[in-house]
């Protein structure tokens, strides 16, 4: 079973000294955060604020690629959460084929948005990052901390 997310934002976490996308259950709300590096938050707060980079970035590059060869991003799937590393998929549609990509979350995440297709997380994940950490960092967190970015 998996859950449909919605990025809501961006954060920094001074006590890890790293970033977090904040994912959130469309459904039930459930929160999902994903700690990752300054490049990575950068590239996925141009693609929150339709920010165009003078040279493309990355995942742009990538955009361009699939749009050429008319490939489509299907959705993004957070697909397992072990050792405190998140893992992902991408699923293309590429003529009449589908085709499931390993990625980052971080690097999926910017894809999907800059493809507009949604993000999914798996229920095994939801219910192994229910930890008594998460529940002390999200009891901790205030509103004015979300979707805040330092770059």
């Amino acid at each position: 079973m998996i859950t449909q997310m919605k990025v809501r934002g961006l954060m920094f976490d001074p006590y890890n000294n790293a970033y977090i996308i904040i994912l959130r259950g469309e459904e039930h709300g459930e929160v999902l955060p994903i700690w990752v590096g300054k490049a990575e938050a950068s590239a996925i707060s141009f693609a929150l604020e339709n920010i165009v980079a003078p040279r493309p970035m990355t995942h742009d590059l990538l955009k361009s690629f699939m749009d050429l060869f008319d490939a489509k991003v299907i959705s993004v799937v957070i697909t397992d959460l072990s050792e405190n590393t998140y893992y992902a998929k991408i699923h293309l549609l590429y003529q009449d084929s589908e085709f499931s990509i390993d990625s980052r979350p971080s690097d999926a995440i910017a894809i999907a948005l800059r493809a507009d297709a949604p993000v999914f997380a798996n229920e095994t994940v939801m219910k192994k990052q229910t930890s008594e950490e998460l529940e002390q960092w999200l009891e901790n967190l205030k509103p004015e901390d979300f979707g805040k970015l330092d770059t």
